[in-house]
């Protein structure tokens, strides 16, 4: 078996894209049905043959915003293996003096026979980066609190399943282990984990706790493990006492941000957390860990829980060449895009709009030009947004086209151009610079070199690319679109 972290992945999401758009739950909490994906709204047709015509003057149809319940479910959906963190770890503690202990095998950790089996099966042979640091604190005894930054594709879910099922006694029929996320899909994501690693715990039963299984009154529920949302867990719990959550000795809290961000979850949340013994093991996982997490996160996690935080590493400008055209209007901008793409080689490129019309307008007139284009608008559900990005990373089409919020946190790596037909704008009308380091970002990487094209058009959006300039204190290089031989330099 491969000890590549990477090889566990592409089986695993493989399945699990195909099942996390239309699952169903029975009556048994099971998901019992697989529906149909819908199908990509990738490739950009125009049966009528007519020319497209540029957007009205002043018809900026904004996106509707993507919440972070969907950012956060197509970022699991699209990772396709697990990441490798550069950034290093920082472990805080009451006492900083106490020993720290990491491992580099799972059988280091002593683990069940069966969990160990699961593990191996699952193509899982060493830990990864964040396992390596918080799996010997999360198995310890007596139990430790967590708080722990981690993205998807680190190897976090394991990490916390792996602690609920060692924490488990198969022969005791009552909730042991209680899972909370913040939506119906990732709670599913999560039991898909967990039933994989368990398959060798024969004894072991997992209730989904979602918006549509029901339990008849006055039943109790058997199953060890329950995994859901905050809404029916509070429901289940305090109202209808289904279960008693003093008997629960393992309390996950996936997607804390995403939880947060979300109405209502946030005190339900805190209600259920309020109901457990104090000797219960408290958990609370993150992806970003900002004032507002913390706040919550020592909230629903008490008793000097150990916080694992990431280190950031300082965002790298050093390998992107940005360039900026001057443009009259949005046909001048199609006229520079079209002499970029006649004139350099480019393996796969990213064009950000600022509007859904100008992505529509842009994405059909590319194609009538022959070129194999993927547009991404956040009207699109998540499902058909993680088929097009999974049909771009294969390289089914080479441009794709998107807006700003449809495209923040997507990760996708190998694009060597990046062109900002609209530069980024706060809804103040200020230059954004924190999206535009994140558009940019997606290209230079792993050392190589990339290209950043940027189009203005006016004083006001010159005055936004001097401001974005003098804030990284990088310099953006004037480009005339005419000048082939110019443009043909850039790409060399």
């Amino acid at each position: 078996m491969s000890d590549d972290w990477g090889a566990l992945c592409d089986a695993q999401e493989a399945s699990l894209t195909k099942t996390v758009g239309g699952l169903n739950i029975g009556q048994s909490g099971q998901p019992n049905s697989v529906a149909s994906p819908p199908k990509p709204a990738s490739a950009v047709t125009n049966g009528s043959g007519d020319t497209a015509q540029p957007p009205a003057s002043g018809d900026a149809t904004e996106e509707k915003q993507v919440s972070k319940e969907e950012e956060s479910l197509l970022r699991k959906i699209l990772r396709s293996k697990l990441v490798t963190t550069k950034a290093d770890l920082e472990v805080l503690r009451k006492d900083p003096n106490s020993p720290l202990f990491s491992v580099k095998s799972f059988e280091a950790l002593n683990l069940k026979s069966e969990l160990l089996k699961g593990l191996y099966d699952m193509g899982f042979n060493a830990p990864s980066k964040i396992q390596e640091t918080a799996l010997p604190s999360l198995l310890a005894d007596p139990p430790v609190n967590m708080i722990a930054q981690s993205q998807s594709g680190t190897g976090k879910t394991a990490a916390f399943v792996l602690t609920m099922l060692s924490r488990v006694d198969t022969s005791k029929h009552y909730p042991q282990c209680l899972c909370l996320a913040p939506t119906y899909e990732l709670a599913l994501q999560i039991g898909q984990v967990t039933e994989l690693m368990a398959k060798h715990m024969t004894d072991l039963k997992i209730k989904y706790a979602v918006k549509g299984n029901r339990i008849e009154r006055g039943q109790k529920i058997s199953e060890q493990i329950i995994i859901g949302t905050p809404g029916t867990l509070m429901d289940w719990a305090l109202r209808y006492k289904f279960f008693d959550l003093r008997k629960i000795k393992v309390f996950v809290l996936d997607e804390a941000d995403v939880m947060i961000a979300t109405q209502g979850h946030q005190d339900q949340s805190i209600r259920i957390q309020k109901g457990l013994a104090d000797a219960c093991q408290m958990l609370l996982f993150s992806a970003t860990y900002d004032a507002d997490v913390m706040k919550f996160a020592q909230d629903v996690i008490p008793h000097d829980p150990i916080t694992i935080k990431l280190r950031r590493e300082e965002e790298s400008l050093d390998n992107i060449r940005q360039y900026y055209i001057e443009c009259d209007n949005i046909e001048d901008k199609y006229n520079a895009i079209s002499n970029i793409y006649g004139t350099i080689s480019i393996g796969q490129s990213m064009v950000f709009c600022h509007t859904r019309k100008n992505a529509s307008w842009l994405a059909e007139r590319m194609s009538k030009d022959g070129h194999v284009v993927g547009i991404l608008t956040g009207d699109l559900a998540v499902e058909q947004r993680a088929a097009i990005i999974k049909r771009y990373r294969e390289g089914m089409e080479k441009v794709l086209i998107t807006t700003n919020v449809s495209a923040r946190g997507i990760d996708v790596e190998m694009v060597t151009v990046v062109v900002n037909f609209d530069l980024p704008i706060l809804p103040d009308g200020k230059p954004d610079c924190e999206t535009y380091l994140h558009r940019i970002g997606r290209t230079g990487r792993f050392g190589k070199s990339g290209i950043a094209i940027n189009f203005v058009d006016g004083q006001r959006s010159m005055n936004n690319l001097k401001y974005i300039e003098k804030h990284f204190g990088r310099k953006i290089i004037k480009l005339d679109a005419e000048d082939m031989d110019s443009i043909e330099k850039i790409g060399t």
